[in-house]
């Protein structure tokens, strides 16, 4: 796992951009549900369009948070199992295939994201009446910002690779 700080300049700066959207998110799904039940609890009246704000926010914040757990490489892995059976080599080739498998999976994402997206755009939510597609948009930029960072990821151990066989050439 590494840190942001690891990041090239672009990507550092896209993944604070991610966390500042997350925090922002969060503080406004917070504030939305809290006054909606204070509403609910005092006066017996519901915000009508505070179940849409907060489904947007939710479903933005779960793939810009996949994207922000991708920035600092810290998706789940099983590790401790490989390293028993693979020498360091191997490890680091393992890494490669799943990185690459991974982006592989990750551009299908945004593919059939964008699709939906696209499928759903006419139809309008109940309330507010804005894009449905706007919902789903959520997964392809969601996925497409984590497709940067894991292939930044791969970018840096494919070069690491590299340079680690170079040094070990005569």
């Amino acid at each position: 796992m590494h840190e942001t700080r690891d990041l090239p300049p672009l990507l550092k700066t896209m993944s604070r951009l991610i966390d500042a959207a997350l925090a922002v998110s969060g503080i406004t799904i917070i504030a939305i549900v809290f006054v909606n039940a204070m509403l609910r609890f005092i006066v017996n009246m519901d915000i009508a369009w505070s179940l849409e704000i907060v489904t947007f926010l939710m479903l933005w914040a779960t793939f810009l948070g996949c994207a922000a757990a991708a920035a600092r490489s810290a998706h789940m892995r099983v590790t401790e199992v490989v390293a028993l059976f693979l020498p360091p080599i191997g490890q680091r080739y393992l890494d490669i295939a799943i990185q690459i498998t991974t982006c592989v999976i990750l551009v299908m994402i945004i593919w059939f994201g964008a699709k939906i997206t696209i499928r759903t755009w006419d139809q309008e939510t109940t309330v507010l009446y804005w894009p449905v597609g706007l919902l789903y948009a959520s997964m392809p930029v969601g996925t497409l910002l984590t497709l940067l960072f894991v292939g930044n990821d791969l970018y840096t151990l494919t070069v690491s690779s590299d340079r680690q066989e170079m040094d070990r050439k005569p």
